[in-house]
Parts: structure tokens; sequence; C-alpha cells
């Protein structure tokens, strides 16, 4: 079978069969999905591949959208990176996700990241080491009660209050 499961089927051109090598704008969002998660928990692309019995290269495919993830693995990433499944495709551009008809109600209904603006795009905040560093020291704040105080005060630094 000469069906290439890393590409998608959309980057198939009809008309000679051949397949484009850019892979697809879904693939690369859950990809940086990916890798946000497991850099937010400082786990290695090595130690992620162990967890899920790949070699460290296949992750690194994987992040960067050259191989698309199928349904069992994205349910073992969930676990292994201690998320649902469906944080993979929070924050998705509609554009990439509508097809041009409605969205369905899973898509309309908020998740983890609705409430973080440009949560996991490329050029957004949460690409920049600063952030995750941010992120990292936050959650080693043992006691919940001063991570709220915490939280509290830096929404009350910004321009803005943000709703919370």
């Amino acid at each position: 079978m000469s069906e290439n499961p890393g590409k998608s089927a959309s980057s198939t051109d009809a008309a000679t069969g051949d397949r484009e090598t850019r892979p697809s704008p879904i693939d690369v969002h859950v990809g940086g999905r990916i890798r946000l998660r497991r850099t937010l928990l400082q786990m290695s692309q090595e130690r992620l591949g162990d967890a899920l019995g790949l070699t460290f290269q296949q992750v690194q495919k994987y992040e960067r959208g050259a191989n698309r993830v199928g349904a069992s693995r994205l349910f073992d990433l969930s676990k292994v990176l201690d998320v649902p499944v469906s944080f993979f495709f929070d924050d998705m551009p509609a554009a990439y996700g509508n097809g041009g008809g409605a969205r369905s109600p899973a898509m309309q209904i908020g998740g983890f990241a609705e409430s973080q603006d440009g949560f996991g795009a490329p050029d957004d905040l949460f690409s920049r080491k600063e952030t995750v560093d941010l992120v990292r020291a936050y959650y080693r704040i043992s006691e919940q009660p001063v991570r709220k105080r915490v939280l509290d005060l830096i929404k009350s630094m910004g321009p803005e209050r943000i709703a919370g």
C-alpha cells in the first residue's frame, strides 16, 4: 500500500496522485500541542518516546507535524502527558477544523485553552522560554491558596483585569 500515514489526504494532488511535502496545518497544530505539554512537564523527547514505545526521532516527527498522530497514539499521548485528548485540538484556528461546514457542538464547547488566547500557536507567548519558565515556577508552588494569590497578584499588575 503506497499510502503515507504522515501526510494529509488533502495534500494529494488529484490530477497526478503526487503528494506534497508540506505537513497538514492540523498535524502541525497537534504536534505543537504535544511539544508544548511535553516541555511544560520538562520531559525529553527520548523519555516521551520511551513511554510510548517510540524513538525520539518519531516523537520529533510528530511534534513537527511531519507524521500524523493516529487515534490510538493520541489516546496514549493523552495518558502519558496527563491531558484530555481534546487538549491537542484546543485553540485550533477555525479555518483548519471548519472544513467549510458548521462547527460541531464539540468544537463550540470551550476547551483547556479557551481562556488563554493564542495558546500553543507558533508565534504566541506560550512558545517563549520566559512563559514556560513562569508556568513551571507557578506549579512548583505546592500550596494552592498561595498559587491563587500569586495568580491574583500577576493579574492585578497587568493593564486590564483579566476575567478568571
